[in-house]
């Protein structure tokens, strides 16, 4: 089946700090791919950090847009889990399905790896923040009835969180630290929670943060603005540390607070990175056997992130703090760049 129109919208980024909702032409679907209408598409943290080129990976002109949910329009030639109409979210990794680590099951860190809408010195690949998206029908997933698109949209950070603590270690009733109470940190408490971690710590800056924290799970918030947070965990665990910390930012005090605050033979795993490069401290964690981890995406969890979602498992309706249309997207973004308060994640509806 094809779309008899053959133009879209779509909320383009022509150069840094600049976004123009153009026509654009719809793409086509290749062999095996799936032309899906967006209904809902997230704003992530990431968009907001390439708007201005910080990042490098969101080089001009391209298309954002990667957490989305949408019904499908179109089916390449060997398309046949997929019929038009049906309700769907799909992975924002891209990969190959043939490399050494997509054989392996490892499609996160495939060799030939894309990711929608990030455009970068090796490859662009125009996202979803438009009407419609073309992507990869191995990485496409049929909604649940029960889960709807903006939920569907949610799945994707929902798979950072998951696959982060996947690659933890654990054993139940595990002490563990949460630094960073963002959207993945608190996706990352309800995550720690259902996998039977406990007590769970969790640090941040912003007061309002640490409530929301407290609301979904975590035993203990700290402001780390008014706590030394390693002194105090050390004070709440007999001197020993956390069994494992998990980093939510990414920049030089966060992973520093993620080493310090774990004991001997803990694991860190680090899942924000909005620091290129930062130092670490080596002899603190050659010194106490410490295994530091970086956690890159999502690796097939999105199955599992559906299970959790559609049991109500993880509350993402308390994560949603705005619904706009796409035509808003530009002030939008303009607001989050410049730090707007207290929200966790916008959704918009193309």
């Amino acid at each position: 089946m094809e779309t008899t129109v053959r133009e879209m919208q779509a909320l383009e980024l022509q150069e840094y700090k600049k976004l123009v909702l153009r026509t654009m032409e719809i793409p086509r679907p290749a062999h095996d791919e799936v032309l899906v209408r967006v209904r809902s598409v997230g704003i992530c943290g990431s968009d907001i950090h390439g708007y201005d080129g910080q990042t490098g990976r969101r080089i001009p002109p391209v298309v954002m847009g990667h957490e989305a949910a949408g019904e499908v329009v179109e089916t390449g030639a060997s398309g046949g889990r997929f019929a038009p109409g049906d309700r769907v979210t799909f992975d924002s990794t891209l990969n190959c399905g043939e490399c050494f680590y997509c054989s392996r099951g490892q499609i996160n860190l495939c060799t030939k790896r894309r990711v929608l809408g990030v455009s970068c010195d090796e490859y662009r690949q125009n996202g979803a923040f438009a009407e419609y998206v073309v992507v990869p029908e191995r990485g496409t997933y049929r909604l649940p009835n029960s889960v709807s698109f903006d939920h569907g949209a949610m799945v994707e950070p929902v798979s950072i969180a998951v696959h982060a603590v996947n690659l933890t270690p654990r054993c139940v009733g595990d002490s563990v630290l949460v630094v960073g109470a963002g959207l993945i940190g608190l996706l990352t408490v309800q995550v720690l929670r259902n996998a039977g971690f406990g007590p769970i710590f969790v640090s941040d800056v912003a007061e309002s943060r640490l409530v929301k924290a407290r609301e979904l799970g975590a035993d203990v918030a700290l402001n780390a603005r008014e706590t030394d947070v390693v002194s105090e965990i050390l004070a709440q665990t007999d001197g020993l540390g956390v069994a494992a910390s998990l980093d939510a930012v990414g920049s030089q005090a966060s992973v520093d607070t993620a080493i310090y605050a774990v004991r001997r033979a803990g694991t860190v795993t680090l899942i924000g990175n909005v620091s290129p490069s930062i130092a670490i401290p080596l002899q603190h964690v050659v010194n106490r056997q410490l295994t530091l981890q970086g956690s890159c995406a999502s690796s097939g969890e999105y199955p599992a992130c559906l299970d959790l979602i559609e049991r109500g498992a993880i509350d993402l309706d308390t994560m949603i703090s705005e619904r706009i249309p796409l035509h808003e997207g530009a002030e939008c973004f303009e607001r989050l760049y410049q730090g707007a308060p207290d929200v966790f994640k916008v959704i918009m509806h193309p």
